[in-house]
């Protein structure tokens, strides 16, 4: 409960908007509780054939009743359903805020989460924890305010009759909900995992379908995928029946409620008993409280009364739901203390200048990435390394959106125009390249090889760094994926960039032609070396 706890300020919803919720659902049920009393109450008097004036106000009761609960029932929808979107949205943009920020990666090790589960996580978990106020917090709410009444207004009329509800609605509102929250835990922990699956592979599918069918491996990955989603439906199948048991027991609830009801009212009718005591008193109302009257509100109310407990087995498995998920989103935005980066760097010293070109290079598998990850605060930084303040990393497999060119470049400045997209595009050598676009810089391109070569997306993503506002650029390899004399030129223009503007760039690359254009000329070493 603390992670959900820690994560529900980040919804940022104002809580007169859910008190507004739970007002209108219990006006709903409330009226459907009247509805069903008062046609209780039309229908027993009416069979004792009352001058018809008598039956006047409960026939006015049963319209009221019933158009008030589909009024109240729609803006209740309206009210629930705009408090959690709006979480919902304050949530992602809060989460994406501190993810930018770096808050979360400078102790976190993201690159390790995959890209599929990375967006089950901001996508379907940020959800979860938005259902929490459709789902579980307006209905627990509204459950506990009119049983609370049902309870009362059943006393008034048959205590004995308003105790055995007090029970049934006890073992439904709390045991059922207690039973399903319990019955949910391990059963949510192989639906996430499974999830999880199913999201990362079909990613994987889509971003590399025309690779794999290349390779042959296409058939084979395709299957994994349907292993993956037949235990996400055994996954999903046993979530069902544990909230098909607690639905059983809410129908056992009720059932036994309704047939105490009328066995206690039964009772009540016979000689000394409560209800017989009435008629005298009643006749001054035309028979309107009479016990053969009142037994049949008592019978029927409570089959209403139980809608306010049948949402809580669901309630109780959305909490669940929602505390893994606000587990999981909460690893992507706290450290992890048991975490310590793979490689320690020793002889090194950076201490970059404005201006100033760095060259990292070293052997394949050296840590040049890793360093680069670090020094942006990506990764926990070693003793030698400290993240560099206002930095922006460039990887190689930076995402080129399946948008406009001209959107693409406004990931690094959103107020950029026309005119300045072209200008970057010509600076990395795209200007030949963007004159056959049909459109130009509003031509849609997207990450795969149909659209957008390697080397060109190499070089969108160079243009966009030049567009960032970062005053250090953290490039990983800008020449790869280029001709020697394509990459040198994308070098150049990162390097005058670079001294136009008083910017540091950082580079990890492992050509020495690249490198000796650079400024300064890092060996990367590990402590093992």
């Amino acid at each position: 409960m603390k992670d959900l706890r820690k994560i529900l300020p980040l919804l940022g919803v104002e809580w007169w908007r859910i008190a507004r919720a739970v007002a209108l659902g219990a006006l709903t049920l409330i009226c459907a509780i009247g509805l069903t009393a008062v046609s209780a109450w039309l229908i027993a008097r009416a069979s004792q054939m009352p001058p018809i004036l008598t039956l006047s106000v409960a026939v006015v009761g049963v319209r009221a009743f019933g158009v008030g609960r589909g009024v109240a029932r729609y803006a209740e929808r309206l009210a629930t359903h705009d408090a959690a979107l709006r979480g919902m949205t304050n949530l992602r943009a809060n989460m994406y805020h501190r993810l930018a920020a770096g808050n979360a990666g400078s102790n976190s090790p993201l690159f390790t989460i995959k890209r599929g589960e990375l967006l089950e996580r901001v996508g379907h978990d940020v959800d979860e924890v938005g259902n929490l106020i459709v789902r579980a917090i307006v209905p627990a709410a509204v459950a506990a305010l009119v049983s609370a009444g049902a309870i009362a207004l059943l006393i008034t009329m048959l205590p004995l009759a308003g105790l055995a509800l007090a029970v049934g609605l006890l073992l439904t509102g709390v045991f059922a909900p207690w039973l399903a929250y319990r019955a949910t835990a391990s059963a949510e922990m192989d639906l996430v995992a499974a999830r999880n699956v199913v999201s990362a592979q079909t990613l994987y599918l889509v971003e590399n379908g025309q690779q794999l069918r290349v390779s042959g491996r296409l058939a084979s990955e395709f299957a994994e995928l349907d292993r993956a989603d037949a235990q996400l439906a055994i996954a999903n199948a046993n979530s069902a029946r544990r909230l098909g048991l607690a639905n059983a027991i809410t129908a056992f609830a009720q059932t036994v409620t309704v047939i105490a009801a009328l066995w206690l009212g039964a009772r009540a009718l016979g000689p000394g008993g409560l209800l017989s005591m009435q008629p005298e008193y009643a006749a001054e109302f035309g028979g309107g409280l009479s016990g053969r009257v009142l037994l049949a509100v008592i019978v029927i109310t409570p089959m209403a009364v139980f809608e306010a407990t049948a949402a809580l087995p669901g309630a109780a498995m959305q909490l669940r739901r929602s505390q893994t998920a606000a587990q999981r989103l909460l690893t992507l935005l706290n450290p992890r203390s048991n975490y310590r980066p793979a490689l320690d760097f020793k002889n090194l010293s950076l201490n970059p200048q404005p201006g100033e070109a760095i060259a990292i290079v070293g052997a394949s598998g050296v840590g040049k990435t890793t360093l680069l990850m670090q020094l942006a605060g990506l990764l926990p930084p070693s003793l030698q390394v400290k993240p560099l303040p206002n930095s922006l990393f460039i990887s190689e497999d930076d995402h080129v959106f399946a948008t406009s060119l001209l959107e693409n470049l406004r990931v690094a400045n959103g107020n950029l125009t026309d005119g300045d997209a072209v200008s970057a595009l010509q600076n990395v050598g795209l200007g030949d390249w963007l004159h056959t676009l049909p459109n130009g810089v509003n031509t849609i391109v997207s990450s795969d090889a149909t659209t957008v070569s390697g080397g060109e997306r190499r070089r969108i993503l160079a243009a966009r760094a030049t567009l960032s506002s970062a005053t250090t650029l953290l490039l990983d390899e800008p020449g790869e994926h280029l001709d020697p004399h394509t990459a040198d030129a994308v070098i150049k223009a990162l390097i005058n960039h670079t001294k136009q503007t008083g910017k540091t760039l950082i580079i990890a690359t492992h050509r020495p032609a690249e490198a000796q254009m650079c400024d300064r000329i890092v060996q990367l070493t590990t402590c093992g070396n």
